[in-house]
């Protein structure tokens, strides 16, 4: 893998290996999101659909990620900033619905939460440990391991605020942890978005160079 031997060139996707793990990764999330956005519906649990949310956003990602392997340099940072401008839009999303029920009154099904957070947790430790060894790659490939982190963050934290809820009787708990979920998605977008630029920002002072 490119950058392993002190070379500073960045992993770019250019792997067959790295492409079929890709793939698997994709559908396990497609198949999770509409499994997580009905349950979430089901048990009037934000933070599941939020969590669902994030499933939707990395499969439609890695499939722009993989379209982008082998592309010029441009093309694959403006893929990159697309998937931070996303994760952005997604957050933001998130913290204004999770704020929007803090006035609504409704205690989620903790059970169901605990039970779909627990099988989407299991799929995201799948696709991290799939994905693990391409963790520092360009903006593009890095975008991808960020968003499979996040996800088996958030469905950590889904399953903690399923014991909130199931404790306290309370949506508070499923609330705050949509928040959080929120400022996860913001947080890693900022990172995607800066180092996206600087490759690009990077790639276009060789073009200067070379000509």
């Amino acid at each position: 893998m490119a950058g392993c031997c002190g070379n500073d060139a960045k992993f770019d996707g250019m792997s067959a290996e790295y492409k079929r793990r890709l793939w698997i990764v994709i559908a396990l999330n497609a198949t999770m999101f509409l499994v997580e956005m009905t349950a979430g519906h089901v048990a009037k649990s934000q933070a599941l659909q939020a969590d669902a949310l994030d499933f939707l956003g990395d499969a439609l990602t890695y499939g722009i990620s993989l379209a982008v392997i082998g592309a010029s340099i441009r093309a694959r940072t403006n893929a990159a900033l697309a998937k931070g401008i996303s994760l952005f839009l997604m957050g933001a999303w998130v913290f204004g619905s999770t704020v929007y029920r803090v006035f609504y009154v409704g205690v989620p099904e903790a059970e169901i939460m605990g039970i779909i957070g627990a099988l989407a947790l299991a799929t995201n430790v799948t696709s991290v440990l799939l994905l693990m060894k391409y963790k520092d790659g360009d903006a593009n490939v890095r975008s991808v391991w960020l968003c499979s982190r996040n996800d088996a963050i958030g469905n950590v934290a889904v399953m903690i605020a399923a014991l909130g809820v199931w404790g306290t009787a309370s949506g508070w708990p499923d609330l705050i942890v949509a928040g959080i979920m929120a400022s996860l998605f913001l947080s890693s977008s900022f990172q995607i978005i800066r180092q996206a630029l600087e490759e690009r920002r990077m790639g276009n002072a060789q073009e200067h160079e070379a000509n």
